[in-house]
């Protein structure tokens, strides 16, 4: 594949598909077509369904920003589509997807590497492991699917009689489910991005947590980048976000939440393979911060996928 002759690298945006976040991917593939148009990128927009992959060979693009979240788009499906075609395209690999993507995967590789993460449990509810809150971690607990993002599914258990709701939430996206003990304290997340840790974003949800609703709904959170922080409290959760960046084999850019206790205690709770990049998003926030447009991030990112298939970028 080789660079238009405007000097450009044409590029195919994947957008939709088919997770709970569809919406969410759409607005992040509409944002990024803005930046392509404004940067002179030719580009076509893939939604990711059945005509996928004839599509993909008939626009032959010579790169994929890949706008999906969740489901196929970020748990290394769509990535093992891509690098079979040998497509280049922005973002993490196969293998550093699916650690991410799976929960109790990424916490054992915290655990593993000496990270902080809270206490947790994977159950199997089609195999009765989940009729009652299991010691550890006990109440108040949160219950997640194992491989979902945007908080969808998941819930937090103050009392008993709340727990059945829960796991049958949670459980709606596959049988194995992870319950983590609740930290009440701040949550934060860090942006890196081509090896560097962006500034530190707060984020105080107006909701009982990050949900969805609070991610997604303009003026249900409250975002305050950058977080304010001691400069050596700040440092260390950056050194976190890289350390696992690095541990799942990360490329380009992710983006790592972490909780902050009433005791100043961190916690490191998940990575971001693909972090959205709509109006409301976290990670155009940190990179703005850091002086880094909209524009000039996602002119970046498609720099790095050329990079790797030595397709010249303009």
């Amino acid at each position: 594949m080789t660079a238009t002759s405007a000097g450009k690298p044409k590029v195919a945006v994947i957008a939709g598909g088919d997770s709970a976040e569809r919406e969410i991917s759409l607005q992040t593939g509409a944002g990024v077509v803005n930046a392509l148009e404004s940067l002179g990128y030719p580009h076509v927009t893939l939604d990711f369904d059945a005509s996928f992959v004839d599509r993909l060979r008939a626009e032959r693009p010579d790169v994929v920003f890949n706008a999906l979240h969740g489901g196929a788009g970020e748990d290394g499906t769509v990535q093992a589509i891509l690098d079979w075609l040998k497509v280049p395209y922005q973002g993490s690999g196969l293998r550093a997807c699916a650690a991410a993507m799976d929960k109790w995967t990424s916490k054992a590789l915290l655990r593993m590497h000496d990270l902080p993460t809270p206490r947790g449990v994977r159950l199997d509810v089609d195999a009765g492991e989940a009729k009652e809150p299991p010691e550890p971690p006990g109440l108040p607990c949160v219950v997640k699917p194992l491989a979902q993002g945007s908080a969808v599914g998941v819930s937090v258990v103050h009392f008993a009689e709340s727990w059945e709701d829960a796991v049958r939430g949670a459980s709606s996206f596959g049988a194995p489910i992870l319950v983590e003990e609740y930290v009440e304290g701040r949550e934060f997340t860090v942006a890196i991005l081509e090896r560097r840790a962006l500034p530190v974003v707060e984020i105080t949800p107006h909701d009982d947590f990050y949900t969805y609703h609070a991610k997604y709904t303009p003026g249900a959170s409250t975002h305050t980048v950058p977080a304010m922080l001691p400069t050596a409290l700040a440092q260390r959760m950056q050194d976190y976000a890289l350390r696992f960046h690095h541990i799942l084999g990360c490329r380009d850019y992710s983006r790592v939440d972490i909780v902050m206790s009433v005791t100043n205690s961190l916690y490191v709770l998940e990575c971001n393979t693909l972090p959205g990049l709509t109006p409301l998003s976290l990670f155009p926030e940190a990179a703005a911060a850091a002086g880094i447009s909209y524009e000039e991030l996602v002119d970046s990112l498609v720099r790095a996928a050329c990079a790797r298939a030595g397709v010249h970028a303009a």
